[in-house]
């Protein structure tokens, strides 16, 4: 079987419900034991002018940074090591005010922080980004979005597919422990993503696509037969687990949105993200999307085991409940995005009928891509990854209201709102 990384650099991948032809906008994707020596090679060849500003901070500076712009020699580069970043808007502003007028190239060393700062900070410069990756632990390296704070929520950004992504295995093998369960964490979504977006296409007739999940599910197959090499620099293994960052990134960018690899699980890590009183231990975000994947599985899996369909009643919540729980300005913006899914008694009476009608199709269609909430719990389990709040410091009443409400944060229709407005 042909590449799926390799078609869509070349724009010949086939869509496979419609045949179209896909198309990366990324010019290279490169995935080797080794980069060394290739540095130079690589980033001349996307093509860009001779000014670089390569961003890096400390750590992934030590890690990477001063050996790219060692090899960059030939070309004008400005350093920029950033301290303790944060993917924050004051961030991308101070990137961006930083970066030399005349930037043809934006090079990011290191992961999820510095991957996002400069995919935005590129695209409000109106230059092109790269990225040598210094760590497997999310991904939205080859994604069009960056995750950025705003006003105290993160949100995603619209920017540009970098031009291109590379990956030396022998650096990525030796990042941190956490970092590499974090990836596999937020690989391990896959599953519940896909339930919750199949769901809301066959009981509401939204947009869905299969071509996400038909690009990486080989390679999902082999990692998740064998996590536990994830931590002992097996570079295989590691490939795998990148080729499925790269290609759930991808995935998200045709789909035009997040909608394939974020759905009801990122809801209850961002609610904890947004609510919680105080300072928590130091959590990644794979490592939230892992603890939260494993309940999300469970509660799909609870209504998809039953033989009789869900029925659906009215809603409890209104715009003064929201605001109660969450506060007048929180509930305020949360409210336009919950209204989508209070429905009046019409729209129930015709949401009901159809689960009623299509009920055995619909868990058939579902539960073919599921993946057992047990099976998901043994493959991170096995790789060291943490699967309970407890084990992220989380308080059992904050994780509790989460998956009760993060429901109530995003016009996404998922299981959570099935389990919660069901009889």
């Amino acid at each position: 079987m042909s590449d799926p990384i390799e078609l869509l650099l070349a724009g010949s991948y086939p869509d496979p419900e419609s045949g179209e032809l896909l198309a990366a906008d990324s010019r290279a994707v490169v995935i080797e034991n080794s980069l060394a020596g290739d540095e130079v090679d690589l980033v001349a060849a996307l093509g860009t002018g001779r000014h670089i500003a390569v961003v890096s901070d400390h750590t992934t500076y030590a890690v990477m940074g001063q050996r790219i712009e060692r090899a960059l020699a030939r070309f004008t580069v400005q350093s920029i090591v950033l301290d303790a970043p944060h993917a924050d808007e004051a961030t991308v502003a101070s990137l961006r005010a930083a970066l030399a007028p005349g930037t043809d190239l934006v090079i990011g060393v290191g992961s999820g922080t510095i991957s996002d700062l400069t995919k935005l900070a590129a695209a409000q410069h109106g230059c092109a980004q790269a990225v040598f990756a210094t760590a497997p632990s999310m991904n939205g390296y080859c994604s069009v979005s960056a995750s950025i704070t705003s006003g105290g929520l993160k949100t995603s950004f619209r920017a540009r597919t970098p031009l291109g992504v590379f990956f030396d295995l022998s650096v990525i093998a030796a990042a941190p422990p956490r970092l590499i369960r974090a990836g596999l964490g937020d690989s391990a979504c896959r599953p519940t993503a896909q339930a919750d977006w199949l769901l809301s296409h066959l009981l509401l007739d939204t947009p869905y696509r299969e071509v996400p999940y038909a690009l990486l599910a080989a390679d999902e197959k082999h990692l998740f037969s064998n996590t536990p090499a994830l931590l002992a620099g097996d570079l295989d293994a590691m490939r795998y687990l990148v080729r499925i960052l790269v290609l759930s990134g991808f995935g998200m960018t045709i789909c035009n949105g997040s909608y394939p690899a974020s759905q009801g699980e990122h809801l209850i890590s961002h609610y904890v993200d947004m609510m919680r009183a105080g300072p928590l231990p130091l959590a990644f975000h794979g490592e939230q999307i892992a603890v939260c994947t494993t309940t999300m599985a469970g509660i799909q899996e609870r209504i998809l085991d039953r033989d009789r369909a869900p029925r659906l009643r009215p809603s409890t919540r209104d715009r003064a409940a929201l605001i109660e729980h969450f506060g007048p300005v929180v509930g305020d913006t949360c409210w336009p995005e919950f209204a989508h899914k209070v429905f009046g008694p019409e729209r129930l009476d015709v949401l009901n009928a159809r689960l009623v009608s299509r009920w055995d199709a619909i868990r058939a269609r579902i539960s073919a891509g599921h993946v057992r909430a047990a099976t998901l719990r043994s493959l991170l389990a096995a790789a060291g990854v943490p699967l309970t709040p407890a084990d992220l410091g989380w308080p059992g009443e904050l994780y509790d209201n989460a998956v009760a409400h993060a429901r109530e944060i995003r016009n996404r229709y998922t299981f959570l709102d099935l389990a919660a407005d069901s009889e």
